[in-house]
């Protein structure tokens, strides 16, 4: 096996910790050949489709990736950010957040994001984070619900990049948090604020990512999840069952996949009679294609077409306070045993060092 060009070994360096916030991925810029890229390396993972390559490698190359790209491009154009993808945006905020939370906790660790399919690479960031002399890092994927084509693949992104790494780290993964009580606290404020601002809609949508039902059957605990998310909630925000219910969305091709669907479900309750609902995304932690699009843009017209009358769609968790103080918290559970606390008289010099760095125009 060769391995990749090591950092220069320097001895009594002090060892270091990192957190590592991994989130799915997006192109680098709303266009056909960005998508093209995009779409190859994610619809290549075996995790995310399960079929032979043999049968899926003619369909990806002759058809998806000769015809998808430009209607992609077109929909990221409609939700782009004067600083980038929406996705990208709100991740890098997220991990700069989440670093300034970890420092007022009294913790000591490097923060860093990465996108399984896109840039920055999990690898490029593995790398740096070796050069700059981590030893023990925490891996965080941004998926509070557990499916294999999700957090499994992140696991599998960095352990390929061990697998060339001559010095790995101690590595932890976080799993699944998709009970966590601050997140589901985290996703109760962010629902009562909205209905502060906007009033309350007749019925609450909660729609989560869909993936194939076979994955259900085959073992994956994502579906339950959702629903334990979505009871929780519920029980949170004392809404009866009748009040609130869970869909899927972003359904790929033929196959069946976890129901109800989200845009189905939509026409059907507007032709039912109701007037007004609210949709929120529990399962995505930062706003994306997926929300801004699909649902706010997409969802939204499905519904007044079918009769409805008013549409609020609740934006994700993004970089709010409830959410990054939750993010905190989670982290810190995970980092227990490695020595991360800062001494008491260190920490004000620590505080003004990082206050002059990003005067600098540095990034933590």
């Amino acid at each position: 096996m060769s391995f990749r060009e090591e950092p220069a070994y320097r001895h009594g360096q002090a060892e270091q910790t990192a957190v590592l916030l991994v989130n799915l991925g997006t192109p680098d810029e709303p266009t056909a050949p960005a998508l093209r890229r995009y779409l190859a390396e994610f619809l290549s993972d075996p995790r995310v489709v399960e079929i032979p390559r043999l049968v899926w490698w003619p369909i990806l190359h002759g058809v998806i990736l000769r015809t998808r790209p430009a209607r992609s491009a077109a929909k990221y154009a409609t939700v782009w950010m004067p600083e980038g993808s929406p996705l990208a945006v709100w991740t890098q905020r997220q991990a700069q957040a989440l670093s300034e939370q970890l420092e007022r906790s009294g913790h000591r660790v490097r923060v860093r994001h990465a996108m399984r399919y896109g840039n920055p690479s999990v690898a490029d960031v593995m790398d740096g984070l070796r050069a700059e002399g981590a030893t023990r890092v925490l891996v965080l994927p941004l998926y509070p619900q557990y499916a294999a084509a999700t957090t499994a693949s992140v696991g599998d992104s960095v352990m390929q990049w061990a697998l060339g790494a001559r010095r790995t780290p101690e590595l932890r993964f976080v799993g699944e948090y998709h009970d966590d009580p601050g997140y589901i606290d985290a996703l109760a404020l962010r629902l009562q604020a909205h209905w502060q601002a906007h009033g309350r809609g007749e019925k609450l949508v909660l729609s989560f990512h869909g993936v194939p039902e076979r994955s259900l059957l085959m073992g994956d605990p994502y579906h339950c999840q959702c629903h334990k998310t979505a009871r929780l909630l519920a029980e949170r925000l004392g809404l009866a069952r009748e009040q609130m219910m869970v869909t899927f969305q972003s359904r790929f091709g033929k196959a069946k996949w976890l129901e109800p669907y989200t845009e189905p479900t939509l026409r059907t309750l507007a032709q039912q009679g109701v007037k007004s609902v609210d949709v929120m995304c529990p399962g995505f932690v930062a706003d994306c294609l997926e929300t801004l699009e699909e649902i706010a843009q997409e969802a939204r017209e499905a519904f007044l077409e079918a009769g409805g009358q008013a549409f609020h769609y609740v934006p994700c968790l993004n970089d709010d306070p409830a959410w990054i103080t939750a993010l905190g918290a989670l982290a810190e559970r995970h980092l227990q045993g490695w020595p991360t606390r800062v001494q008491a008289a260190a920490a004000p010099a620590l505080a003004a060092q990082r206050e002059k760095a990003l005067a600098m125009g540095a990034t933590d």
